[in-house]
């Protein structure tokens, strides 16, 4: 039976915004017409309110999380940011936006980063409540474009992009750091585990669990594909399973041909053995510290057997 997952709908405008439950991409389009007033006919596409990405793979939607939003968008509706002005003005700066889109003729065609320049310009430390999608989207953007859109010389501009760049990078090692901490717990855990119960029945390569039950899912090959590093944003478990399937296996899977699918398993591989590297070391440095802390210890006992033996 497929797990039910809490959603929330909403229409273009985000006037109405309902909760759901639903099991799959299907029922959330069925739920969804209902919740809004749609008819069960009305055809309808399903975007991520969050930043407007479409969704059309059941496989997908099953590995967003729960209480994820999602836009109902009807025929020529198109998805833009959300906006925020004080004062109470949202709606007359929204019926500005909307007279203006449509004097241009491009109404629903705006880029979404220049929604991220609009909240830029009205308030510069709003970008630190951007999502690394958003930040993304602006390191993106060529900097002519983005200098003239906010009315910033070109080199500051430049330096706004890079600053952003090494803010993901920042938040990119933050993930790393906590997904090695985690491994390091699960190593202690695994130990003490061993230590009071025997052995587990589990495989353990270097330190590392793999259970061997543990199979492709819907996530994995989505992390595979994606364009930047995907080797960082996998598990020990999955890499590990990725090397055991070997290239020709990986090749059927992902749809690649077997170069692009070679030079995938050989990141996987470096990104492994680099954080086994890791937990080596900190288990190096554990025992260290214990044989440290035993040596210490044993000082004052050393002492004091001496002072017998004069005596």
């Amino acid at each position: 039976m497929s797990q039910i997952k809490p959603c929330k709908v909403c229409n273009f405008t985000r006037q109405k915004s309902y909760g759901v439950v639903v099991v799959s991409l299907d029922q959330l389009r069925v739920k969804g017409n209902e919740a809004l007033g749609y008819s069960a006919n009305t055809s309808v596409s399903i975007v991520l309110d969050d930043d407007g990405t479409i969704v059309e793979d059941n496989a997908y939607f099953l590995c967003l999380p729960p209480d994820t939003k999602f836009m109902f968008l009807q025929d020529k509706e198109m998805w833009k940011p959300a906006k925020r002005f004080d004062g109470g003005t949202a709606w007359l700066r929204e019926s500005f936006d909307v007279g203006q889109d449509a004097v241009d003729g491009v109404r629903g065609g705006v880029e979404p980063w220049r929604g991220l320049v609009d909240q830029l310009r009205q308030d510069l430390a709003s970008i630190i409540l951007m999502s690394e999608a958003d930040l993304q989207s602006l390191v993106a953007v060529p900097c002519a474009d983005l200098a003239s859109a906010l009315a910033f010389p070109v080199q500051k501009t430049q330096d706004l992009q890079d600053t952003l760049q090494r803010v993901l990078d920042r938040r990119e090692e933050e993930r790393q750091s906590k997904e090695l901490l985690q491994l390091y717990l699960k190593v202690v855990q695994k130990e003490r585990q061993d230590s009071q119960q025997g052995e587990t029945g589990l495989d353990v390569v270097d330190g590392t669990e793999v259970d061997s039950a543990v199979g492709f899912n819907a996530r994995t090959l989505l992390v595979l594909k994606s364009k930047t590093s995907p080797e960082t944003r996998l598990s020990n478990e999955e890499l590990q399973m990725v090397l055991k399937q070997g290239v020709e296996t990986m090749t059927d899977e992902l749809g690649w041909d077997r170069d692009r699918t070679a030079v995938l398993l050989q990141d996987c591989e470096r990104e492994l053995s680099k954080r086994l590297q890791q937990v080596q070391a900190m288990q190096s440095l554990r025992a260290h510290t214990q044989r440290s802390s035993s040596t210490s210890t044993a000082q004052p006992h050393k002492k004091e057997t001496v002072a017998k033996r004069r005596k």
